[in-house]
């Protein structure tokens, strides 16, 4: 049983005990009467990248028929030399092989690797494979393969990005020994943003109804301690033009396939990380989209090669952008097309209801943490004290409907016993004396469900939230994870058991099966919650304990009304 399915276990035993406790044991009344980013910015390249663009684009001159023939032949050359090219900027570290000019590394040098020993920086790419943004060009004479042919890079010893700085453009170009095509892609890197522009340029026979599709690789590295956690969230997705987004876990791809465009975008994801990919911005007034998407399984248990096809325009190019950075809600969300939705928070079901209470709950965690200078650790403790305060009102209503509810009781009873063999009469005369002393068995139950979605968005922003990946506390390492020493989890069962012991005690006859559940549940969720994130375990403990006082006043409350009848008798 994954995570998800553990948390909505606890979810539901804790909602059925809640409600259950409430309406089919009532308490037995006494026997005398009465919940940085940084902005997308459009890249714009350096002084005179298209000046350098124009002249590396090849020549623009019609192929002979010899030369067509030829363009299609099986390649005979070899490599001469393996090129490696870097590029270093103060987000990440990219590293493009030549041969086909594809992308071998790409590190995220703000982010911790933690499936390796050390400090090492997050890797998006698998290493030992085939890499990504290797292309074919399908032509109207045949398909021409381009992954392993050797291209020729400009700047060859690579670039360097300064933070403040310039984008800089990286270029390659590969021309066919036949003369007939020849292509040249343009990377344009901007220091301050995890986007790339790219831009491909061919000249050949037939481009202009040609198709270009692109390799995006085999998946996402692994980055996670807990690679079974991280393996199973592997996957892709995508968003259609008409039918929505669209995604699927490669541990349940099994054979080749393929799905029809067109799409806004498409993005390989792990657990915190993202590489996705979509079309340009399009000529004035219109929209470009992706082709089709083709899948195939692979050797790797939880990969699969991904790959993209795009229409050439009538003069030869093909645009697209770049994303591999963060699941950074505020950086996708600026893209305006439902990027942040590539991992959502949720099952679909709940997604309506989960969405916004994410975005209050986000935002009111990054306003905490921004402007009160806080660790995440404390936030999520104040937010946990700041939730009881908001609720308090409700929850002295709810628990003090439970009180009234304990004065009808008596009537209740001598109800039943008087028409315990009329039923139609009983009935009658029970939903009149509902509405005489406005007893409502839910009353008591239906405002404690309150905390409930703050506590089920919590658990989800906890699985892919990259703010709090990595974030220590006291002892614990990440609030992300679950804790080490298991302290919290046992904390939290202790203050679940404390708050229901109170309540019992101000009881006037506490019922049998209510002092079962005072011991088994507290042990049943300690047990479910104990791989939980840690920072979950965090929030519910110090919300459980902000409730005490609550509960005490209550309590105090109720053995009045409990002592009060009994004293007031000759």
């Amino acid at each position: 049983m994954n995570q998800q399915s553990r948390f909505l276990l606890a979810i539901s035993l804790m909602i059925l005990v809640l409600v259950t406790t409430n309406v089919l044991f009532p308490p037995v009344p006494p026997e005398s009467p009465t919940g940085e980013g940084l902005e997308r910015t459009d890249i714009l390249p350096e002084a005179g990248a298209e000046d350098f663009l124009q002249e590396a684009s090849p020549p623009e001159q019609g192929p002979s028929a010899q030369e067509t023939e030829a363009l299609f032949a099986p390649s005979q050359g070899g490599l001469e030399e393996l090129v490696v090219v870097e590029v270093a900027g103060p987000l990440y570290n990219m590293k493009f092989n030549a041969v086909g000019a594809r992308l071998q590394s790409a590190r995220l040098l703000e982010f911790t690797n933690f499936h390796e020993d050390g400090n090492a920086p997050v890797e998006l790419l698998p290493q030992g494979g085939p890499g990504a943004l290797g292309v074919k060009v399908e032509l109207p004479g045949g398909e021409l393969d381009l992954t392993g042919v050797t291209y020729q890079v400009f700047p060859r010893e690579g670039i360097t990005l300064e933070n403040g700085g310039s984008p800089q453009t990286l270029t390659f170009s590969y021309r066919h020994p036949s003369g007939a095509f020849s292509i040249t892609t343009a990377y344009l890197f901007d220091p301050s943003s995890y986007e790339v522009a790219v831009n491909t340029t061919m000249v050949g026979p037939g481009v202009d109804r040609g198709l270009l599709t692109t390799a995006m690789g085999n998946g996402l590295a692994y980055n996670e301690r807990r690679v079974a956690e991280e393996s199973r969230v592997l996957g892709y997705a995508a968003k259609h033009n008409s039918e929505g987004i669209q995604s699927e876990y490669f541990r349940k791809i099994d054979e080749e396939g393929s799905q029809e465009g067109p799409f806004e975008w498409l993005a390989l994801k792990s657990k915190y990380f993202i590489f996705a990919i979509l079309p340009g911005s399009g000529e004035a007034g219109t929209q470009d989209y992706l082709g089709a998407i083709s899948l195939a399984p692979t050797s790797g248990e939880d990969q699969a090669a991904v790959s993209v096809a795009q229409g050439v325009s009538s003069s030869g190019t093909v645009e697209h952008r770049l994303f591999l950075g963060p699941q950074d809600r505020s950086l996708l969300a600026a893209y305006e097309n439902e990027l942040e939705e590539a991992n959502p928070y949720g099952y679909r079901w709940m997604r309506v209801v989960v969405r916004p209470v994410v975005a209050v709950v986000l935002g009111l965690l990054n306003f905490l943490h921004t402007n009160l200078n806080l660790s995440y650790g404390w936030v999520l403790m104040v937010f946990g004290v700041l939730m009881r305060i908001l609720l308090f009102p409700v929850n002295q209503r709810a628990m003090r409907a439970q009180i009234k509810n304990m004065a009808v009781q008596p009537l209740l009873q001598e109800i039943q016993k008087k028409y315990k063999d009329q039923p139609e009469k009983l009935q009658k005369e029970m939903m009149k004396l509902y509405k005489d002393h406005g007893f409502n068995p839910m009353a008591g139950c239906l405002p404690m469900l309150l905390p409930w979605p703050v506590l089920i968005t919590l658990f989800f922003v906890f699985q892919n939230t990259i703010q709090l990946r990595g974030e220590s506390f006291l002892w614990l390492p990440n609030l992300s994870a679950a804790d080490p020493l298991y302290i919290l989890p046992v904390v939290m069962g202790l203050s679940m058991f404390l708050l229901q012991w109170i309540s019992l005690r101000s009881m006037p006859t506490p019922n049998p099966q209510m002092k079962i559940m005072m011991w088994l549940m507290p042990i049943m969720m300690t047990a479910i919650f104990l791989n939980f994130a840690s920072g979950l375990n965090l929030y519910y403990a110090t919300a459980n304990i902000a409730t005490i006082p609550q509960q005490y006043l209550i309590a105090k409350e109720r053995k009045a009304l409990k002592e009060g009848p009994t004293t007031s008798q000759p």
